[in-house]
Parts: structure tokens; sequence; C-alpha cells
């Protein structure tokens, strides 16, 4: 595992990054007092985009559902449940 100071990780970062992407983990240390790990990544976490529609066919929306719960609804708005 190679050590190198701050300082040259800065001047050298490019050639630093493809020795750890080919496997080569690199010590990144600041006045001799090792800090992180340069590691290549063994996947990308990317997440799959997600579909509209993947239910369609499997659910019905009823004729009905913008009608559905008015009468309780414009009761709760006149003030009518109050008792």
């Amino acid at each position: 595992m190679h050590t190198v100071n701050i300082h040259e990780a800065k001047t050298q970062l490019s050639r630093l990054v493809d020795r750890a992407a080919r496997g080569e983990p690199i010590i990144i240390a600041k006045a001799g007092h090792p800090m992180v790990k340069l590691v290549p990544l063994d996947t990308v976490d990317v997440q799959a985009p997600r579909r509209l529609g993947f239910l369609a066919g499997q659910i019905q929306v009823p004729p009905d559902f913008d009608d559905m719960g008015r009468d309780d609804i414009e009761r709760s708005f006149l003030g009518l449940d109050e008792a």
C-alpha cells in the first residue's frame, strides 16, 4: 500500500486516481498521519429511474372517484358536523 503526503496527492491526483482504479490502494497522509484511503469503487450506486405507469392495467379507479365522500366533505366545510 502506497502512502503519499497531501501536497503530493494534490499535485499528482490524476496519476493516483488511475493507480487506485487499477486496484492499488493509496493512503493520503497529513503531517505524517494517515488520513484517508483512495480505493476503487466496486459498483456505482445508481438508482434505476422510476417508471411512470408501472401499475397500468393492475388497478382501476372507480368512475365516481371524484365524487366519493363529497357529502361528508361539504358537511365538514359548512360546519354541519358540529353538534
